[in-house]
């Protein structure tokens, strides 16, 4: 009889060791990031892993719970404008379930002399898109400026960079004045950019586009405030 009232209580114990194991065992959650843009987002000219939406994903992993998850999923392509990119998100018909969501677009506006009063016109489009896609919070959402092609040698190679950089400077204030406007983050970059003929590092090989460096002052910048949309300590 002593034996089994033994056995019945080591089981007991078990048992009760197994539940405190169990309730301190961390929830496992899954992030998911959203990337749109062009050239500057897909990374043209550097590996996959050394774009700026990987490698903030990797930033940011460092500072989540070892059980965590973070999935990033990148909209973007070399040459889009704005038109195009609201086609893809149209063509890829995402669901609303992203808890951050970074939007960077205009630079090919620009570059194929297209209407400033269409960027004016489908930029806030694809700004609330960005939105509704974010969980509709926009707190989740942030814009990044557009980086400075003038300050490479494929803009030096232009008949007038400073031209380049003026109207830039225009697309970036709309971006800025209306992100702003409606409380969400506008982080700036193009002054990293625009180091590029002082600093040939900044710029990928193809003499036009940002390099793997250029990419983690980008990340650098945009660090602190996706740890706070993550709500992350």
């Amino acid at each position: 009889m002593k034996n089994q009232f033994y056995l019945a209580f080591l089981l007991f114990l078990s048992l009760l060791g197994c539940s405190n194991t169990d309730e301190t065992q961390p929830i496992a959650r899954e992030f998911k990031y959203l990337a749109l843009g062009d050239s500057y987002t897909i990374g043209q000219n550097v590996c996959q892993t050394c774009r700026f939406p990987v490698q903030l994903k990797d930033s940011l992993t460092k500072y989540l719970p070892s059980s965590d998850k973070l999935l990033v999923k990148v909209v973007a392509q070399t040459g889009w404008t704005t038109t195009n990119l609201k086609n893809a998100i149209a063509y890829e018909n995402l669901d609303s379930e992203y808890d951050l969501v970074t939007l960077l677009i205009g630079v090919n506006n620009q570059y194929q002399n297209r209407p400033f009063s269409l960027y004016e016109s489908e930029f806030p489009e694809l700004l609330q898109t960005a939105i509704t896609l974010a969980k509709g919070d926009k707190k989740r959402v942030i814009v990044v400026s557009i980086p400075d092609y003038a300050f490479t040698p494929f803009g030096q190679s232009s008949s007038n960079p400073q031209n380049i950089s003026n109207q830039l400077d225009n697309y970036n204030a709309f971006a800025k004045s209306h992100a702003e406007s409606l409380g969400i983050t506008f982080i700036n970059i193009t002054d990293i950019t625009r180091e590029g003929l002082n600093n040939p590092n900044l710029v990928a090989s193809d003499n036009l586009h940002p390099s793997q460096l250029a990419y983690r002052k980008f990340v650098e910048r945009m660090l602190p405030i996706a740890l706070e949309k993550f709500n992350v300590d």
